[in-house]
């Protein structure tokens, strides 16, 4: 993730919402796509102070209700109270709850943190005002009369609040066996779901076969049996990104997705940091991978050393190297339709 400047020159973060060493409020203007200072106007509006933008915004309406969002919303949209991000959750926890609030704004930091990384390297995100595109669409539940699973399903993600607590999660990664369990690597994984929808089934559909096989054989529902009942493959590692990703095709596509998320994401965010050396061209997709493997190696030592689990745990074989070569192509087709079905 990039860092960022305050009008006084104190470097700010994605998740500032003020400055530690002038005060100032400070929001993520969804114009500049900077996280900047923002000067009060006279009408109540803010004025983003980053070089070259300007524009005048209001604070999203999550922010302002419940501190649960630091972006800011255009001020010519008069009839949206929240800002791009927000608009897309059809339902939140229910804020009455004790803990609930807590839950959803590290749901909401997660799911910003994870947006914001696939509006970087270009990939659309389907507005409900956008028809063209498949509309996605956030559920945060709770357990009910019938326990809720993580899951996508026709462009809209759900996820189980019980995730944004660290114990049970914790629990649930010890036992699957999933190094990566956070909350931003489901918003990641489940995105991927939403992307094959989008884009792979409708364009890339015989190219995906190559790479990760029939989804239709074996059926999913046959794919998942199996796969809790005999667990993955003994030899996993020299096909997939992950254990989980031999359970089916759509599975695989999902890891991979969320697996080279993780890779851009940490990539940028290296070269936000000058003592590290990390310019790479943005078509360059094997200087990408190069540089991922070098800073995973460093920072893997770095969390050996306090007793933390490793940043990068994926071991990239040549059949893993060509499915994340294929999810940097994603943002190649340039007519996205609706797909006529989705599972």
């Amino acid at each position: 993730m990039r860092t960022f400047r305050c009008q006084c020159g104190r470097k700010l973060f994605f998740g500032s919402t003020r400055c530690v060493a002038c005060d100032a409020t400070v929001a993520m203007c969804p114009c500049c796509r900077n996280v900047a200072a923002m000067a009060p106007q006279k009408d109540g509006s803010w004025k983003c102070t980053a070089a070259g933008c300007g524009h005048v915004l209001k604070m999203c309406q999550n922010r302002v209700d419940h501190e649960v969002c630091n972006r800011g919303v255009e001020i010519e949209e008069e009839d949206q109270p929240r800002c791009t991000y927000c608009r897309l959750n059809r339902v939140i926890p229910d804020l009455k709850v004790p803990g609930n609030l807590e839950k959803w704004r590290r749901l909401e930091t997660a799911k910003r943190r994870v947006l914001d990384g696939i509006e970087s390297i270009g990939l659309p995100i389907g507005m409900p005002s956008q028809n063209e595109l498949l509309p996605l669409w956030f559920e945060f539940k709770a357990d009910d009369a019938q326990p809720v699973s993580t899951g996508h399903a026709n462009g809209v993600i759900t996820i189980n609040v019980k995730e944004a607590d660290s114990v049970h999660r914790e629990q649930t990664r010890v036992e699957f066996g999933e190094p990566q369990r956070t909350l931003v690597g489901h918003f990641r994984h489940e995105l991927g779901h939403y992307y094959w929808d989008l884009i792979v089934k409708p364009k890339l559909l015989s190219e995906f076969r190559e790479l990760f096989g029939n989804e239709e054989d074996p059926t999913y529902a046959e794919a998942q049996q199996a796969y809790y009942k005999n667990g993955p493959q003994s030899d996993w590692q020299q096909q997939f990104i992950s254990g989980y990703a031999t359970m089916h095709p759509w599975e695989d596509f999902a890891e991979s997705f969320a697996a080279y998320l993780d890779m851009t994401a940490i990539v940028i965010t290296a070269q936000s940091f000058p003592r590290i050396e990390a310019e790479v061209p943005a078509d360059d997709f094997d200087k990408w991978l190069q540089t991922y493997r070098e800073i995973g190696v460093m920072a893997n030592e770095f969390n050996r050393d306090i007793g933390l689990l490793d940043l990068v745990p994926e071991v990239f074989t040549q059949p893993v190297v060509e499915k994340l070569r294929f999810m940097a192509s994603l943002k190649e087709p340039s007519k996205l339709a609706r797909p006529a079905h989705v599972r």
